[in-house]
């Protein structure tokens, strides 16, 4: 006699899927009852002036008129504050066999690359040197060096 290929674990997964989908449809059908008693009227919601959201229309009396002129769409510009485009540094350090180096400035002490190609004159470690940013592959050079 051949066993069964039906398992417990089988008719099990069964009767819980069999569950599953009775609920569903239960749930389905109490939606559609509902449904007829929702309308429009209960699914608006209004902000009050204090940015609560209420169930209640806000009144017309508190009403205030704003002129379309007076709406800002867009970001203000900012004011174009003229930024000194030199700077002034001390080299920290310069390899002159590679030909690189770095240059510390002085007032917010960030160090900054520096490649021969960007010197208008030769310069060694400790200079004091004022210099100009561009941004390069990896990040922000120093260029157009000068000794001060």
């Amino acid at each position: 006699m051949a066993k069964s290929q039906q398992s417990f674990s089988k008719k099990e997964k069964e009767a819980k899927r069999l569950k599953k989908r009775q609920e569903k449809q239960k749930k389905q059908e109490e939606r559609k009852a509902n449904a007829k008693s929702s309308s429009l009227d209960d699914m608006i919601a209004y902000v009050d002036e204090f940015g609560n959201i209420t169930d209640t229309p806000p009144d017309p009396a508190n009403k205030e008129k704003v002129k379309a002129e007076n709406i800002d769409i867009s970001i203000p510009k900012k004011e174009d504050i003229e930024v000194d485009p030199i700077r002034k540094g001390k080299v920290a350090f310069f390899n002159t066999s590679k030909g690189f180096g770095f240059i510390t400035e002085l007032e917010t002490q960030e160090k900054f690359f520096v490649h021969v190609n960007g010197l208008t004159e030769e310069v060694k470690e400790n200079d004091m040197v004022s210099f100009e940013l561009e941004q390069g592959k990896k990040g922000l050079n120093a260029v157009r060096v000068k000794k001060i």
